[in-house]
């Protein structure tokens, strides 16, 4: 069955970083897109990235994490990352591994990833 599996969230003061990795399993990675999104507490949904299937690898972001987070994936690990730099602390919340097909159609557990001094 289809599995992803986030982990590397914790707990980092503001202007620092922390990378958090997507474990996937049960279906060819490789030719998915992968995303990142993430939930603050009281607040919706908001996709931060997303990556593209295929040896470009092309990358697109939220305009809130634009310069500061960098997406990427091992297609021989089926593993996505997100690098997160210069963390703020309205960037707390849980974040959540998402495949897309027609829709995000499989979820992990989400991570969290706190920001505070």
């Amino acid at each position: 069955q289809v599995q992803l599996v986030e982990s590397g969230g914790g707990l980092v003061q503001p202007g620092g970083s922390l990378r958090v990795s997507c474990a996937s399993s049960g279906f060819t990675f490789s030719i998915y897109y992968m995303s990142w999104v993430r939930q603050a507490p009281g607040k919706g949904l908001e996709w931060v990235s997303s990556i593209y299937p295929g040896a470009g690898g092309f990358t697109e972001y939220a305009d809130s994490v634009k310069g500061r987070f960098t997406i990427s994936r091992d297609n021989a690990k089926n593993t996505t990352y997100l690098q997160m730099n210069d963390l703020k602390p309205e960037d707390t919340a849980l974040y959540y591994c998402a495949r897309r097909a027609n829709e995000f159609d499989y979820w992990g557990q989400g991570t969290q990833v706190t920001v505070s001094s």
